[in-house]
Parts: C-alpha cells; sequence; structure tokens
C-alpha cells in the first residue's frame, strides 16, 4: 500500500466553475498506482468541489443561475457580510455543496463516466487563489 499527498494551486477567474479533471488526472497517473481512492479537498470556506457534466457548458450555466436563484447576492437576511454582498452567500453555497471528493481509481485510471469532469466552483464573484488537496492511496 502506498500513499502521496500534493496541493494544487488553482486560480479562478471570479463566480463559475474551473475545471481541474486534466491536473487530477495528470498528477494521479504519474504517482503509478493501479487501485486506490483519491480524495480531493478545497481548503476553503467559500468555493466547493463537484463532480458534473463536461460535454455542455449549458448545465454549469443552469446550476449557476439556480444557485443565484436560491442563494442571492445581498440577502438582506444575512449579516455576515465583511468582504461584501456575496460573502455569506458564498458560504452558504459551499454548505450546500461538497469540500471533499473521493474518486476510486481502477487500472491506473479515475473511475469517472464518460460525461463526468471534477470541477471546482468559485463561489465568490471575484478572482481568488485557490488550494486543492490531493490525496491518493492505492497499490
Amino acid at each position: 500500500m502506498r500513499q502521496d499527498t500534493t496541493v494544487l494551486e488553482i486560480r479562478t477567474p471570479g463566480r463559475g466553475m474551473t475545471d481541474i479533471t486534466g491536473e487530477v488526472r495528470d498528477w494521479v497517473a504519474a504517482r503509478g498506482l493501479r487501485q486506490g481512492l483519491l480524495t480531493v479537498f478545497v481548503r476553503h470556506t467559500s468555493a466547493s468541489l463537484l463532480v458534473q457534466e463536461n460535454a455542455d457548458p449549458q448545465v454549469q450555466r443552469d446550476l449557476e443561475h439556480f444557485f443565484s436563484r436560491l442563494v442571492p447576492d445581498g440577502d438582506p437576511m444575512f449579516r455576515h457580510r465583511d468582504e461584501g454582498p456575496d460573502d455569506m452567500p458564498a458560504h452558504v453555497r459551499a454548505a450546500l455543496t461538497q469540500t471533499h471528493l473521493g474518486i476510486p481509481l481502477v487500472e491506473g485510471r479515475l473511475a469517472l463516466g464518460t460525461w463526468q469532469g471534477i470541477y471546482l466552483w468559485e463561489h465568490r464573484s471575484r478572482p481568488h487563489r485557490r488550494e486543492v488537496v490531493l490525496h491518493l492511496i492505492g497499490a
């Protein structure tokens, strides 16, 4: 049994999804393991991770529109606004989604479906530098 860990630095353009599948896949392939489990973890409270459709960008737009309606910026219900009107909505969006993913490694490849990609979802409106921790364990 072996394990390895790294931290990816992802620069986001602001609110929206950034496809990190290629970076994650390349790092996993370089480890040379055949079977195992990859944990992907984002070190932030206003961004999240998801496995989502990678073929039609309308899916990402529709998800963003849904969350904009569900948790609008500047909602007067929120008191926490230290960094602007998108601050607390970003925390709520992250709480409703995921901060970590578990993806099996099968025969040296991530067990993602044909139309699945790994995305970092930035919930803040301005660009950020985000850290994503990868931990792979297997043989």
